[in-house]
């Protein structure tokens, strides 16, 4: 009789492992707020910008002949920032003066810049006659030099203040014209449409369906305006003369205070920055994404 025998496999007697702790050595973070790391994200690259701009001036300065260091223009700045609104007659005032008076100048021709340049641009991207009129014109005249247009100006006038005015006048209207047409254009044909079905006037046309749709693009050619405006009035003060920030450069150079040159094209630069900046503002607070 045969019998069958089940083997089973042999085990091993199991050991319980055993757990060997780690010193671990706890890692200390630095721990920056949320909102300081956007600020710290902007401010140190600006930082380091700043930083080899002061190395390259350095340099520049020891190498030649008569241009001051970034120490000797921060000592002339602290004489000029310590009264910058005196005043000791017409051709001697301090620097606050001049650049408010710049900023007049600027804010004149500018404004009567907007007050005819925007209008015009909705009539040319509303009407398809007026733009194919006007276009040949506007594409002759945009690429004139600034500066060809301060003789016309003391032709037409004949004095210095109004020439000036009508220089950043003619120069900064373009960006406005073009920008705001085509701002019309780019409208879609869908509301214009609604507007026809509705029987709108024209007057009711612009005020409500033109207007909201193209105030983002009306604010970006303000915006590039203000910019050629505030360039121009340097060039055209140091030509024309009397209070302005053009010409206390030009009398600074003839005086060869090249420190109080440099200082003057600082206050220019943060001047434009700040007016960009709050045109910018007020772009971004009328600019709405369709989501």
């Amino acid at each position: 009789m045969k019998t069958n025998l089940k083997t089973q496999p042999a085990t091993a007697p199991v050991t319980p492992a055993t757990v060997i702790p780690l010193n671990t050595v706890p890692v200390r973070r630095r721990f920056t707020p949320p909102r300081l790391r956007p600020l710290l994200q902007r401010v140190i690259p600006g930082l380091l910008g700043l930083a080899v701009l002061l190395v390259v001036w350095q340099v520049a300065a020891l190498n030649s002949r008569g241009f001051p260091t970034p120490l000797t223009t921060w000592e002339a700045a602290k004489v000029v920032f310590a009264e910058p609104f005196y005043n000791a007659g017409p051709n001697d005032q301090g620097i606050g003066w001049n650049v408010l008076a710049s900023l007049q100048r600027v804010a004149t021709g500018f404004g009567l810049a907007a007050l005819v340049g925007i209008p015009a641009g909705f009539l040319i991207g509303r009407f398809t006659f007026l733009a194919r009129m006007l276009n040949p014109v506007i594409s002759l005249l945009r690429p004139v030099s600034p500066l060809a247009w301060l003789p016309i100006g003391l032709l037409l006038f004949q004095r210095a203040e109004p020439a000036s005015t009508w220089t950043i006048f003619i120069c900064s209207i373009w960006p406005m014209i073009l920008n705001t047409a085509e701002g019309v254009m780019r409208i879609p044909q869908d509301y214009l449409n609604v507007a026809r079905v509705l029987k709108l006037s024209e007057f009711t046309v612009m005020r409500r369906i033109l207007f909201p749709a193209v105030l983002p693009h009306v604010l970006t050619g303000v915006r590039l305006s203000i910019g050629i405006a505030w360039l121009v009035i340097v060039a055209a003060e140091m030509l024309t003369g009397g209070v302005g920030i053009g010409f206390w450069i030009w009398n600074e150079w003839n005086n060869l205070n090249v420190e109080n040159i440099i200082i003057a094209i600082g206050v220019i630069g943060v001047v434009g920055l700040l007016l960009e900046q709050a045109l910018m503002a007020i772009a971004r607070r009328f600019t709405y994404d369709a989501r």
